[in-house]
Parts: C-alpha cells; sequence; structure tokens
C-alpha cells in the first residue's frame, strides 16, 4: 500500500531535487525551450543550487518542501522523494515588468518552483504539496501568493486553477538563449 505525504527537504534530499527537476524539465518542457538549453543543464549545478536553498535559505520563511511516496513491500518500507515545492516571501523575482514591489506589501507568498516527476503524476502529490505549503504560508501570516506558470504549460495551468488559483493579469518573457518564452502569473487568496 502506497502512502503519500510532505515534509521539509533534507540536504540529503537534494540529489533527487535535482534529478527531478531535471528528468521533468527535459520532460514537460521540451516543447517550450530549446533542445540545447535542456541538454546544457547539469545535475552538479542543480544540487549546488538545491544545496543552498535547503541549508541557508535567505529567510525562515523561504522553505522547499518535498513530496515522499512511501510503499510497504514484505515488512520493508521503501520512500521516494517524488516532487517538491519552493516557496518564500514576494520578491524581486515574483515581479512583473515595470511593478513597483511595494505594492504586494508584505503579506504575499511567491512559489519558485513547484514540480511532481511525470511518472510519479496524478497521485495527489502536488495537491499534499501546495496544501503544506499554504499551511505555513498562514502560519507565516501571509494573505495571498503567486506563483508563475509558462504561457504554454496547460498542465501547471490547469492544477492551479483546479487549486482556486486565478491570473491577476500580470504577464512576462523570460529570455531563454536569444528566445522569448511567455509566462502568466496566478495568484491565490489564503
Amino acid at each position: 500500500m502506497a502512502v503519500g505525504f510532505v515534509r521539509p527537504a533534507r540536504l540529503s534530499d537534494v540529489g533527487e531535487i535535482a534529478r527531478i527537476q531535471l528528468t521533468t524539465w527535459r520532460v514537460a518542457y521540451k516543447r517550450l525551450f530549446p533542445a540545447h538549453v535542456l541538454e546544457q543543464l547539469e545535475e552538479p549545478f542543480l544540487r549546488e543550487r538545491w544545496a543552498e536553498a535547503v541549508s541557508a535559505p535567505p529567510s525562515p520563511e523561504h522553505r522547499v518542501l518535498v513530496a515522499v511516496e512511501q510503499n510497504a513491500v514484505d515488512q520493508a518500507v521503501q520512500e521516494y522523494v517524488v516532487g517538491f515545492a519552493a516557496s518564500g516571501p514576494f520578491d524581486e523575482a515574483a515581479l512583473a515588468p515595470g511593478e513597483d514591489h511595494i505594492g504586494a506589501g508584505i503579506t504575499v507568498a511567491a512559489v519558485t518552483d513547484l514540480l511532481v516527476e511525470p511518472r510519479w503524476g496524478r497521485r495527489g502529490h502536488g495537491s499534499r504539496l501546495l496544501s503544506a505549503s499554504v499551511d505555513l504560508w498562514r502560519g507565516d501570516g501571509y494573505a495571498s501568493a503567486v506563483c508563475w506558470a509558462f504561457d504554454r504549460d496547460p498542465a501547471t495551468r490547469k492544477f492551479l486553477t483546479s487549486a482556486g488559483w486565478a491570473p491577476d493579469g500580470a504577464t512576462r518573457a523570460l529570455d531563454v538563449d536569444d528566445m522569448l518564452v511567455p509566462q502568466l502569473r496566478l495568484h491565490t487568496m489564503l
């Protein structure tokens, strides 16, 4: 029987977080980004980034959570890190072009990453990650949250809108190797 749960990421999880990010991007975003950009991403670079995020976050409100699937097989328990979410206070990275972050106030949380490895999808892991994040944001006193999604990523947009998020009208385009990749920002009240 499989059991899914969410817990804070540990330093021992960063290898799996990096692998999940790389695998998921190469599968889910292969039509969004040039192939050579995805091929140039390397696990050691991502591992280093996640090790810092887990071991030395910029504030107590910056968190990395992992989704874990636990299976009991012949009286042995196996655990698999299958997804992760990273979030923190609304900052410069959450801004739309020309937007003044002072207007956002201090009561807005921002999702920076929310990924579940495709082979573990549709098992509730994304919902558990989002729910655990919302619980922590409420405990921190946040009143709302934002998340950027790629315009051509209907799965993420559908997931967030089914959870009560909605576009807030803000858009931007990321410059990825001289190719503009449009994003839209979604928000929710907590």
